[in-house]
């Protein structure tokens, strides 16, 4: 998969705001979507990502993007982490969707299943809303990834798409984009 390929089907059954609910990629067409996958529930990177995700998660639904974390753990492993206080190494009451994937065919599908482990690697995809792929980012189990650093990605593919323009490095929002030649 590259950037640019339709992102993969996924489906599945979901813990948003402790309840389960079954989700499809088509209920995001027409936003931007970050689908990213961590390990395992119950460690000690993961948490940090997800929560530091839902707690900046009005800024991505005010620029139009949902943001959905999946694992291979199951549904009931997601609503046992949620039921945890975060004092207690818990997430509590989550806006974000918790993907189960417990068959692994998401996380095959997206690249990103370690096969010895049966977990998945820490991807992030980012996909516009017509459902194409416009950023992959794979890392090692032991680091965490940057929210802001997601965000501002997602904000400069919303500019190019507005403005034809391609994006410098370190580009943010109010900087001039660069217009190619015709």
């Amino acid at each position: 998969m590259r950037t640019g390929d339709q992102a993969p089907e996924f489906s599945g059954i979901a813990i948003v705001r402790k309840e389960m609910k079954n989700i499809h990629i088509n209920d995001y067409k027409g936003k931007y979507c970050i689908l990213f996958f961590y390990p395992q529930d119950f460690t000690f990177v993961c948490p940090t990502e997800i929560l530091a995700f839902n707690d900046r998660l009005e800024d991505f639904r005010k620029i139009g993007c949902e943001v959905i974390a999946c694992s291979t753990d199951s549904q009931f492993s997601h609503l046992a982490w949620c039921n945890m206080e975060r004092a207690k190494g818990g997430l509590g009451k989550l806006d974000l969707p918790l993907l189960a994937d417990r068959n692994m065919e998401i996380s095959h599908s997206y690249g990103v299943l370690d096969r010895k482990a049966g977990t998945a690697f820490r991807g992030l995809f980012i996909i516009s809303p017509d459902g194409k792929i416009r950023s992959i980012q794979i890392n090692d189990n032991q680091v965490g990834r940057s929210v802001d650093e997601a965000l501002r990605l997602v904000k400069a593919f919303q500019f190019t798409d507005r403005h034809g323009e391609v994006c410098p490095v370190n580009w943010h929002p109010g900087e001039k984009g660069i217009k190619l030649p015709q």
